[in-house]
């Protein structure tokens, strides 16, 4: 069994298990990290980024003119730091690892784990099957497809390639190269890549059971981290593999944790912890209300950047009781995203797979969700970009709730030139995924207050720890990252996993020899052959049986066959010597103990009489003088000494085996 590990991000996971000659991938999840290093793409022309200095190596040669010019128009400085002037590229997961054509089937965990779908299914030659539910399928479509439409509104007629060229990529830089692998790096993908993705998508239910070539069995449980996100148990008929991504135990809208069928498992992969180890989620609620209080009392903005579907659902509940409570009630909320409609629509219609306090407004009826109530009372306002008729209805002040969290593209960087240089306004990051000085750098010097928020209900270490010890798995593999503290807390020894025996770690790029081997196979005997079997009783309620048949194997089942009669030959036709191999009958397996008394006897009765026998310390010696023959009896072996006479050999041997009983 090997692992192999195509993602370097330990949230954004994207791995492949090869078992029984098949091929699963374990999540596609793409690294937008890498977008921090291009400049954002504003919805309008901003004069500021359009006068930022050009940035050229200090090394490069100035007689190569072609090289100058390129490199003046991809680099740019902002405030010290270096950015690519160009549209932002995403990292997609290794592809030189092995040949992703051969991938047999993709498990999708959660709608954040599906980003890089549409590079591995339309550009690798892929043809297996692909499994999520269908909340994870429609919330990733949404997001894939705010991401294209983001892209695509702001045109870039060029694509900078110059400073991807070795010579100059080694010259940039520390805080431009680190971690980055320009070979990795892609343009975003179309529309139509997009939609020819998600048609192969095969939508599953919680607990349910789906076959594998017949060679193995997958089935997703609920993971209670987010709509629809799941856990994936693996298993054949006598090894059991569980998957565990992005997973909570705390209380929120989507279903609990099912942690009963992930018990007693071989190997564990275990991937998806909290990005802040330290932050506690009601806390950061609290503080998240607090700073937005704050600045809109002052007369301030705030801005949310966020994704348009996962804890944004929390938030606009959340928010609707405080600024009830706060006597806020008036102030306007909006929701700009171009799929910010759609996103808050299907999050009412997927009742089953919510809480059951969610699911209970269904029956009432009531809308799951706080936000369809906020929206039909105009308390939170709706649009799909910040063109058209969101102008007319803007107000200040106000809260924007807006995407991309990156600030590399979408709305939320028209209303970062828009607010930036006033020290009235807010921004505050909430999605954990996202490091916000990195999100922040090509907008400094900034007057605007950021405030750090992230709510993270995924697993703390310490839940994960917990996890571990009930679940009770032969071997834990995770992340390399999460048996260290974090950089930022190396003091904090509690912030790592532990497992017995020490866990099996990995990065990105590594492949592992899991340390689970095959040692049965189940094989189904057909009727007509069971019904000829005869067993032997060898021991009071244990009985044995020799079995003959033909190994029919077939789809990775195995069934044993009765052996085919014996052809036979038409007149005047001899039949082939070797034919005779296939349908010979079985040979009987002989078992007990040699009675020495009646082996004796035996031996009397066909003539070999001047028989001697003696006892030794591992069991008796037989000497027969007549014929200058021993035969040496132990337990467990028979040992016949007679000198080369094979006819003597062979008729003390059917004798001995008259003493033995057989099936």
């Amino acid at each position: 069994m090997k692992l192999f590990c195509l993602s370097g991000h330990p949230n954004l996971p994207c791995l492949v298990l090869k078992f029984k000659s098949v091929t699963v991938m374990l999540d596609c999840s793409l690294d937008l990290t890498s977008t921090f290093n291009f400049l954002p793409l504003p919805l309008v022309h901003s004069t500021r980024l359009a006068k930022l200095p050009s940035w050229v190596p200090k090394d490069t040669d100035a007689n190569d003119v072609e090289t100058l010019k390129a490199l003046k128009r991809e680099l740019k400085e902002c405030a010290g730091r270096v950015f690519v002037d160009s549209p932002p590229e995403v990292s997609i997961p290794e592809d030189g690892l092995l040949d992703l054509s051969t991938v047999d089937v993709i498990l999708v965990s959660s709608f954040q784990c599906i980003l890089a779908l549409p590079y591995i299914t339309e550009y690798t030659g892929f043809n297996g099957m692909i499994y999520a539910t269908e909340p994870t399928a429609q919330m990733g479509r949404q997001m894939m497809e705010e991401l294209v439409q983001y892209t695509e509104r702001v045109p870039r007629t060029n694509t900078a390639s110059k400073w991807k060229e070795h010579d100059v990529f080694k010259t940039l830089p520390a805080q431009l190269r680190e971690g980055l692998n320009p070979a990795s790096l892609r343009l975003c993908y179309g529309l139509h890549d997009v939609n020819s993705a998600l048609s192969k998508v095969q939508l599953v239910g919680y607990a349910q059971k789906l076959d594998v070539f017949g060679a193995l069995q997958i089935m997703p449980l609920s993971s209670g981290y987010c709509i629809g996100s799941c856990n994936w148990v693996i298993r054949s008929h006598y090894e059991k593999i569980s998957y565990i991504s992005s997973s909570s135990v705390l209380t929120t809208h989507p279903q609990p944790m099912d942690q009963g069928l992930l018990q007693n498992t071989d190997v564990l992969v275990l991937t998806g912890l909290t990005q802040s180890p330290t932050a506690n989620p009601d806390s950061m609620l609290s503080e998240f209300c607090s700073h937005l209080a704050v600045t809109v009392k002052n007369g301030g903005n705030v801005l949310v950047p966020c994704y348009p579907s996962g804890v944004v659902y929390d938030l606009f509940e959340c928010l609707a009781a405080f600024l009830d409570n706060s006597g806020l009630m008036q102030l306007p909320v909006y929701f700009v995203s171009p799929m910010a409609d759609s996103s808050l629509a299907y999050s009412n219609i997927f009742a089953e797979w919510l809480c059951q306090s969610k699911q209970s407004k269904v029956y009432l009826p009531e809308a799951p969700f706080v936000h369809e109530e906020l929206k039909t009372i105009s308390r939170l306002k709706v649009f799909p970009s910040v063109h058209g008729d969101f102008s007319s209805e803007f107000k200040t002040p106000c809260v924007v709730f807006a995407g991309h969290p990156t600030l590399r593209f979408g709305d939320a960087v028209h209303f970062m030139e828009m607010w930036g240089q006033s020290k009235a306004n807010t921004v505050i990051f909430v999605e954990p995924d996202v490091p916000y000085l990195e999100a922040l750098a090509p907008f400094q010097p900034l007057a605007m207050k950021a405030v750090h928020c992230p709510i993270d209900t995924r697993l703390s270490f310490q839940q994960a720890n917990k996890i571990i010890t009930d679940l009770k798995p032969l071997h834990v593999v995770l992340p390399e990252t999460y048996i260290t503290p974090p950089p930022s807390l190396p003091q904090r020894s509690d912030l790592v996993l532990e497992a017995d025996p020490p866990p099996t770690t990995f990065q990105r790029g590594e492949v592992l020899s899991l340390p689970i081997k095959r040692m049965y196979e189940k094989i189904e005997i057909t009727p007509e052959l069971a019904s000829s079997l005869v067993p032997s009783e060898i021991r009071q309620g244990i009985a044995v049986a020799s079995v003959t048949g033909v190994l029919e194997a077939k789809d990775n089942n195995y069934v044993l066959q009765t052996v085919p009669k014996q052809p036979t030959a038409g007149p005047g036709q001899k039949r082939k010597r070797e034919d005779n191999v296939d349908f010979a009958p079985p040979k009987p397996h002989v078992w007990g103990a040699v009675q020495v008394e009646q082996f004796v006897q035996d031996l009397e009765k066909n003539g070999v009489t001047d028989v001697k026998v003696e006892d030794t310390p591992s069991g008796h010696i037989i000497h027969l003088q007549s014929e200058d023959t021993l035969i040496q009896i132990e337990d467990g072996s028979t040992h016949i000494f007679c000198e080369g006479n094979e006819e003597l050999r062979i008729k003390l041997r059917n004798i001995l085996l008259k003493c033995l009983s057989r099936f």
